[in-house]
């Protein structure tokens, strides 16, 4: 927790502000100077839930002193709202950092120029399960990492953001990008990826809903993610989790967010080593809510000279964006021919 919270301006009023930012800050006591949308009703109306004003516009928003800027919107216009904001302020975006790599440049070219302290609230990394499973890491407790495999069979409600639909780039871009960044910062950068996502006949107005991820960390580190937003037979199968193997232990986390969005169900960790099997570790709560609480709380320690510097600092996030933009990349791609017998 930052010692004294600064006043957080939030600019955009959708969904994941009324379900996690506003309730999270609530919790928190951090204060809320205020709200702005380009749909003025919704930012009257959240504003309201939340004991605040609504700007009336971006402007006015921008100019609130002291303030800590929250950018919950889609990600083509976080570039237009960044060269708004104040010199020097301190600003979380939401993920994506842009549509695409040349965004993501332009981003990060404007947080530089503008000297801001500009972090993307890639909030899986604050996940109470994905804390442990770094801290377990960090301690050697798994040994040398061999085997990292994510895996998401379920049913996604992608009507749920109206924005995304006939969007070129989804799956990757939007869902696996959560899961690329948290191996990046489990295993660093990998070299290369392989990837193919795919569409599916129901959804007609939207892009990729399904994707196949190989990142390579080369021949000791076997890394894959598969991932299926389209499972409607039931939860029997259901699943939404990420292994991590090593040669002492291994560790499952399950993100019980994504089955049934957005109630969703708890979080786990649990570790096993060879001689044992499959223990729990104890969590304060799950990816919803309780990860919203890192990334606010860290860039506003930093904003005040209390933490030496950012977990997901907009350079970091680029790296982020520039795997996803690989995947995207070796999709278009295609596989290697099969040559003629």
């Amino acid at each position: 927790m930052p010692s004294s919270p600064r006043p957080i301006v939030v600019i955009g009023a959708g969904s994941i502000v009324r379900d996690a930012h506003l309730p999270v800050y609530e919790r928190l006591g951090f204060p809320v100077a205020g709200i702005f949308d380009i749909n003025e009703a919704a930012a009257r109306e959240r504003a309201a839930s939340a004991g605040t004003r609504a700007f009336t516009s971006l402007g006015a928003a921008a100019a609130t002193p002291g303030a800590v800027f929250d950018l919950a919107v889609p990600p083509g216009e976080i570039a237009g709202i960044l060269a708004q904001l104040p010199p020097g302020a301190a600003v979380l975006m939401q993920k994506p950092m842009g549509r695409d790599i040349d965004e993501a440049r332009r981003i990060l070219a404007l947080a530089r120029g503008r000297q801001l302290v500009a972090a993307v609230n890639f909030q899986l990394r604050f996940a109470p399960n994905a804390l442990a499973l770094r801290d377990a890491l960090s301690r050697g407790a798994l040994g040398d990492v061999t085997d990292v495999e994510g895996r998401i069979n379920l049913h996604t409600p992608w009507d749920y953001w109206q924005f995304l639909k006939g969007v070129p780039r989804l799956e990757v871009l939007m869902h696996s990008i959560h899961y690329i960044d948290l191996i990046r910062a489990l295993l660093g950068e990998p070299s290369g990826v392989y990837c193919r996502g795919a569409r599916h006949p129901a959804l007609g107005g939207y892009a990729d809903v399904a994707t196949s991820i190989i990142l390579d960390y080369g021949d000791r580190v076997r890394c894959s993610l598969t991932m299926n937003h389209t499972h409607v037979f039931g939860p029997r199968f259901a699943v939404s989790q990420l292994k991590v193997e090593g040669t002492a232990a291994a560790a499952v986390m399950k993100m019980g967010v994504n089955l049934d969005y957005p109630r969703g169900e708890a979080d786990e960790l649990l570790f096993a080593t060879r001689d044992t099997g499959w223990t729990p570790a104890p969590l304060r709560g799950s990816w919803f809510l309780e990860a919203f609480e890192g990334p606010m709380s860290n860039l506003q320690r930093v904003a005040a000279g209390e933490d030496a510097g950012l977990v997901s600092p907009v350079e970091d996030a680029f790296r982020t964006m520039t795997v996803v933009e690989a995947c995207y990349e070796s999709s278009a791609r295609g596989g290697t021919p099969v040559p003629d017998a």
